[in-house]
């Protein structure tokens, strides 16, 4: 399965971790077997009606049906009742999803090309995990730095668009504790797939204590910092081996020779690989012309672009 958690797959839905799964399973349920009446009902007439009704001969004209109000008002104010049902269902979950009691526990959700950052009001801030107390409401505050993103939670049962320099939110009771996958629901260019983060869904106190962590790179070389912000930055669109993939591999960068679509060509270096980072779009390596990717300013502090110099100089 592509989510991981301490709950068991239920049938074709991935298991139910928020409060609003069990409503969500039902009225999916209840779609599922109304449109499965409506078309054994439709397709069943059909044919009972195309055998029963059939021509007789090539001279038959007799027209057997005529016309009833009752039957035409009943098939389509039977469908119409459904249809209502099913949209104040539906917006009842929605609603549910929107509001947010007022000792929710607000994260801010930036998306961007290809990963996803979440900013919590004490002002710690972890990339591709979104860690949450059990049974605490959480209101997320979703928006997008560069293009058209949706943040999907399988096993909550929510989704919401992250749209470039608009707020969207959307909230959530998570009622298991384990660790559930993140998903961009919208297409949003070539490693749309490898978009992919996690919700740590952990007890109070485990939540307190992650947020009095202090350094995370505590106890690691610069070299084994820059790895890890490459693994879960640059991996979406950069190989550590020679093999391109949005962009160039890095394997062997270092100082190699580098050829660029509209600048001179020079050696990598460390100014060189700062700047590639911080200002992407300053020098573009020949052959990946209109593949700028977004820009790491501002997200980077000066021991994680250390760190990134240092672990790229080890790919050799």
């Amino acid at each position: 399965m592509f989510f991981i958690s301490q709950a068991h797959a239920e049938s074709f839905m991935p298991p139910v971790a928020s409060t609003f799964g069990d409503a969500f399973n039902s009225l999916y349920s209840f779609l599922v077997i109304s449109s499965l009446i409506a078309c054994v009902l439709v397709i069943g007439g059909f044919i009972y009606f195309a055998i029963k009704y059939r021509r007789q001969s090539e001279n038959d004209k007799t027209a057997y049906i005529t016309h009833n109000n009752l039957l035409e008002f009943t098939w389509s104010f039977i469908p119409f009742v459904i249809f209502m049902v099913v949209f104040a269902w539906g917006w009842i979950i929605y609603n549910d999803m929107r509001s947010f009691p007022e000792d929710a526990l607000e994260v801010h959700v930036m998306g961007q090309k290809w990963n996803w950052n979440f900013i919590y009001k004490s002002g710690k801030e972890s990339v591709e995990e979104m860690v949450v107390p059990v049974n605490k409401p959480v209101k997320l505050i979703i928006t997008s730095k560069d293009v058209l993103h949706s943040f999907y939670v399988p096993a909550f049962r929510v989704k919401q668009d992250a749209i470039p320099g608009r707020y969207t939110a959307l909230g959530f009771t998570a009622t298991k504790k384990g660790n559930f996958q993140v998903f961009c629901a919208e297409y949003c260019g070539d490693a749309h797939s490898s978009m992919l983060a996690k919700v740590r869904v952990v007890s109070q106190d485990e939540y307190e204590q992650w947020l009095r962590q202090g350094d995370p790179y505590e106890g690691m070389s610069l070299a084994e910092v820059g790895q890890k912000i490459f693994s879960q930055r640059c991996v979406a669109c950069h190989n550590a081996t020679d093999q391109a993939k949005v962009g160039p591999g890095f394997k062997g960068l270092w100082q190699s020779q580098r050829t660029f679509a509209k600048a001179e060509g020079l050696v990598a270096d460390e100014n060189y690989i700062r700047e590639s980072i911080l200002n992407p779009a300053a020098k573009i390596v020949a052959g990946y012309e209109g593949r700028v990717m977004t820009s790491f300013a501002g997200q980077l502090d000066e021991k994680e672009l250390s760190g990134i110099i240092e672990y790229l100089k080890t790919l050799k």
